[in-house]
């Protein structure tokens, strides 16, 4: 009897499973996470973030003392209203807060003696002047963050340019009445809020304050530099889109003001100085670094809007819809 013939047949191969070979979900948001960051940079180094941010700088620079003389005008008369010991608070809370921001040496130097000069007296004159002044030169230097904004998402050349420097002008107008309505209230500062209210819950309150005064403070810059981002694009995108960049912002700041700051304390204290020019010095790289915070966090946003597209909004579906058809749905009766 022949032998029984072998057999050939080979087990069937196992496929692997499409799930098996695809990367985790760890995997993915590292690789989604270099790929925003390599695309930030990349974007920000082709659109030279550095110019942008040293253009809007210079501008912010010679903004300061006409935008103090409106602002801190209008201030001096609604503190007048309130009586004395308000002026003194208000003086005191400002000087705080733009001791947190800038250097010991521009505080003392540029903004204490201004806002000591200005909030002790509320001539119209003033008012008239430093608004006229601030107007325009405020208006630059939000004209070029506006710039700088409208060309990391690629929509500098939509809108018109001189229509551009209007809308510029008229978003710093909005700016100044708004900054005037609210600067008091901030004014008024952590101790003198619980004041305003009655004695029974003046204690809760003041705790409540002293906890979430500053970091509601940063949370609301947030929320207006989110606005900013939104308010200056041709083609607007959601609001909440802004906020990501907003928040990177608001740490690049913190990060390159503390690191200049220590940096001036070093070179203070070594006795190396620029002389006169310390304090001006000093505020043009803070502004620089303020404006630097705010172009990187739009090209930050940008590159979020590349790699992940947020939805089309209801008007702009409404508009493909009108622009692909040949007629419309129903003509109107005359």
């Amino acid at each position: 009897m022949d032998a029984p013939a072998e057999s050939t047949t080979e087990p069937p191969a196992v496929s692997a499973s499409p799930t098996a070979a695809e990367p985790g979900t760890g995997e993915r948001a590292r690789r989604g996470l270099l790929r925003l960051i390599s695309r930030t940079a990349t974007k920000a180094w082709r659109d030279s973030f550095v110019s942008m941010s040293a253009q809007a700088a210079f501008w912010m620079t010679l903004s300061l003392p006409p935008l103090l003389l409106g602002l801190l005008g209008s201030l001096g008369f609604v503190t007048s209203w309130l009586g004395p010991a308000t002026v003194g608070a208000a003086q005191r809370e400002i000087v705080r807060l733009a001791t947190g921001v800038f250097s010991a040496d521009v505080v003392n130097q540029i903004i204490r003696p201004t806002v000591s000069e200005i909030l002790t007296r509320g001539h119209s004159s003033i008012v008239s002047v430093g608004f006229v002044l601030s107007l325009w030169a405020g208006s630059s230097a939000l004209a070029s963050l506006v710039d700088s904004i409208t060309a990391a998402y690629h929509q500098y050349a939509v809108r018109h340019p001189v229509w551009q420097r209007i809308f510029a002008l008229l978003l710093y107008a909005v700016a100044l009445i708004a900054s005037v309505l609210v600067l008091p209230l901030t004014a008024l500062g952590p101790d003198l809020i619980p004041e305003l209210l009655p004695k029974a819950v003046r204690p809760t309150v003041a705790q409540l304050v002293s906890i979430f005064y500053y970091p509601g403070l940063g949370v609301l810059l947030m929320l207006g530099l989110a606005t900013l981002y939104k308010v200056v694009l041709p083609n607007k995108l959601p609001w909440h889109r802004g906020l990501p960049g907003a928040l990177l912002a608001m740490a690049v700041f913190l990060v390159t003001s503390t690191g200049l700051r220590l940096y001036i304390s070093s070179v203070t204290g070594t006795g190396y100085t620029y002389g006169a020019l310390a304090a001006p010095i000093a505020y043009l790289l803070f502004s620089f670094f303020i404006a630097m915070a705010i172009v990187l966090g739009a090209e930050f946003n940008s590159a979020i809007e590349e790699l992940w597209p947020a939805d089309p909004s209801r008007r702009d579906r409404q508009r493909t819809v009108a622009g692909g058809d040949a007629q419309p749905l129903s003509a109107p009766e005359w």
